[in-house]
C-alpha cells in the first residue's frame, strides 16, 4: 500500500517523468489540493510544497521509473505539457500518455492513459484524471514534503521527502 500511495502522489505532483525541458512550468509554492480520478473512486490529497521539495519530487520521480524503459520523453506542446513513457514490467510493456495543462500557480488537469500489453493482472488499459487547485500558504506547522490523505492509515498525515529516503533507488 505504501508503494501504491507514493506512485500516486509522484504522478500527481510530478507532472514530468523523464529530463523536463528548461521551460517546464514551475508549481507555485503552498497548499495544493490534488483530487486523482480513475474507474475505482477518487483521491484527495492536499500538499505543502515549496521549490526544494518539488523538485526533489521530480527527480526523484525520474528515478523510481523501471530502468527498462525504450521510450521517456516530455515536450511541451503550446500551453500543455506531455510526458510519454514505453516500459517493461513483468513481462508487460507498460504504454503511458500523461497532458498536463493548468498555469502551474493556481491550477493544473492532467489526462493519464496507460496500455498494457500483454494485459498487467488482468488490466488491458487504464486511464487517471488529476485536478489540482492551490489552496494558499500551507498551513500552521506544516513544512514543505507534508501530505494528507484523509481516510489513510495512520491519519493519513506523512512527509513525502522522510518517506522516499525510506525507498532504495534504482
Amino acid at each position: 500500500m505504501r508503494y501504491f500511495i507514493i506512485a500516486f502522489l509522484l504522478v500527481a505532483i510530478a507532472p514530468v517523468s523523464a529530463e523536463p525541458p528548461k521551460d517546464m512550468p514551475k508549481r507555485k509554492p503552498g497548499l495544493w489540493e490534488i483530487k486523482m480520478s480513475t474507474a475505482g473512486g477518487e483521491v484527495l490529497s492536499q500538499h505543502c510544497i515549496d521549490e526544494k521539495t518539488d523538485d526533489l519530487m521530480q527527480q526523484r520521480a525520474q528515478g523510481m521509473g523501471n530502468p527498462e524503459c525504450s521510450k521517456n520523453s516530455v515536450r511541451r506542446d503550446g500551453s500543455k505539457v506531455i510526458a510519454e513513457s514505453e516500459c517493461k514490467l513483468s513481462g508487460t510493456t507498460v504504454a503511458t500518455k500523461a497532458v498536463f495543462s493548468g498555469d502551474f500557480t493556481s491550477n493544473y488537469r492532467g489526462n493519464i492513459d496507460v496500455a498494457y500489453t500483454p494485459p498487467l493482472m488482468g488490466r488491458e488499459k487504464s486511464h487517471s484524471t488529476i485536478n489540482a487547485k492551490w489552496l494558499g500558504a500551507c498551513q500552521p506547522g506544516q513544512k514543505p514534503g507534508d501530505v494528507i490523505m484523509p481516510g489513510m492509515p495512520g491519519g493519513g498525515k506523512f512527509n513525502m521527502e522522510e518517506m522516499m529516503k525510506k525507498i532504495p533507488k534504482q
